[in-house]
């Protein structure tokens, strides 16, 4: 059973400081290679479904969260205001708010929509000492958020192509999902009191889930403060569950900050608001990717991707070259040469990374090298810009595959 924590001092992904506090990891080299590289996926998959990426800050004066409601039903979860001369800023606690601002600073007409709004933004929550620990509840989170402004009519195709997403994220990061809930509210006033709101946006969730075939179950108490929402659970090696990514249909927020486009009929239109996030936090997110695999990430996600030996010091050149023509076809390759061991102990020692690629004497005469996977196999020596061609092609056909004989 893989911890997280154990694992991401072990290889020098992450660690904290006192002196930083309690629930705020710094990234060490390796560990923002993995986080770069998943950021940019994301993005990359987001720019091919139609959405454009947006920044926004992490601080907005206190009016902004009571408009948008996070103040009256989340507030014991966001830090005290700061006073900032006569106005009182806080730390979001989410990215929505800001979005529904960006959105509402320019006029749209039907024809923009949907318009499709992401961004990896960070924000903050004021978590108990007490529940902190490692990457998975921290105070300070990137969110891989996004919201789609559609008409009622799209809503349902929006946030069904929301799951779709989801669904190729994971199979491209190897995450299995535990069970899908669609998650409901319960009693008390952490909830918006609106009945028809939610009874709208809860039947157009289940007309997602329906359509979508995925077997789900309904959950009370679970929803956000302002509307029901579809949860992707995930479970640890120790059988603990956690919600990684949500999609969520939202009638409150538009409303509360009066957005509205311009129908073909002339006349303004209540637009909805569709919230939605792939991996959830990026945290959250490399956390379980290091539990699920115990630190053997898929080849485009390892922060080292090839690591080439030299038996001797003869082969310390060509073993450069190689490790210097792979960096130009972007990928992430070093050299471990004799002076770091023998090359049992080299080859143990780089056991997570998924190639691995000897050069003897005859192999540098040859200009060959001798490939051998992480899983143990050991395909045929082949010639070292071939092997770099295998590698890319796995790369960039993403996947958690080590090698395709062709």
């Amino acid at each position: 059973m893989y911890d997280h924590r154990r694992l991401g001092r072990e290889l020098d992904l992450f660690d904290t400081d006192p002196l930083m506090g309690a629930g705020l990891p710094y990234w060490l080299p390796d560990g923002a290679v993995v986080r770069h590289t998943l950021e940019e996926y994301i993005r990359d998959a987001e720019r091919r479904a139609g959405y454009r990426h947006v920044y926004s800050p992490a601080l907005g004066k206190r009016e902004l969260y009571e408009i948008s409601g996070h103040w009256e039903h989340y507030g014991d979860d966001m830090f005290p205001p700061m006073d900032v001369g006569a106005e009182q800023v806080l730390l979001r606690p989410s990215l929505c708010p800001h979005h529904a601002l960006i959105y509402r600073s320019r006029s749209h007409s039907y024809r923009e929509l949907p318009l499709r709004m992401a961004e990896l933004g960070g924000m903050y929550r004021s978590e108990l000492s007490g529940v902190l620990g490692g990457l998975t509840r921290v105070r300070s989170i990137t969110l891989n958020d996004a919201h789609i402004f559609c008409t009622l009519e799209q809503a349902v195709e929006e946030a069904g192509a929301a799951l779709e997403l989801i669904g190729r994220a994971y199979a491209d990061l190897g995450i299995r999902a535990a069970r899908y809930r669609l998650s409901l509210p319960g009693e008390g006033g952490k909830y918006v009191a609106d009945p028809e709101l939610w009874r709208r946006a809860t039947a157009l969730l289940r007309e997602v889930l329906d359509g979508s075939g995925i077997p789900y179950e309904a959950a009370e108490g679970e929803a956000a403060f302002y509307g029901p929402k579809i949860d992707v659970q995930i479970t640890d090696p120790a059988g603990r569950e956690a919600t990684l990514s949500t999609v969520q249909i939202d009638f409150h927020q538009p409303e509360r900050f009066d957005l509205h486009y311009i129908g073909p009929d002339g006349a303004k239109h209540r637009p909805v608001m569709v919230h939605r996030s792939i991996i959830g936090s990026v945290e959250r997110a490399v956390a379980h990717l290091l539990e699920e695999h115990g630190g053997a990430f898929p080849p485009w996600l390892a922060p080292v991707q090839l690591m080439v030996l030299p038996v001797g010091e003869e082969q310390s050149e060509a073993a450069h070259a190689l490790a210097g023509r792979a960096r130009e076809r972007g990928l992430r390759a070093e050299v471990a040469g004799p002076e770091q061991g023998t090359l049992a102990a080299r080859i143990r020692s780089a056991r997570l990374v998924p190639y691995q690629a000897v050069i003897g004497g005859r192999e540098a005469a040859a200009g060959l090298v001798a490939p051998r996977l992480r899983d143990g196999s050991r395909p045929d020596t082949l010639p070292g810009d071939e092997l770099l061609r295998r590698i890319g092609d796995r790369v960039a056909a993403r996947g958690p595959g080590l090698w395709d004989p062709s």
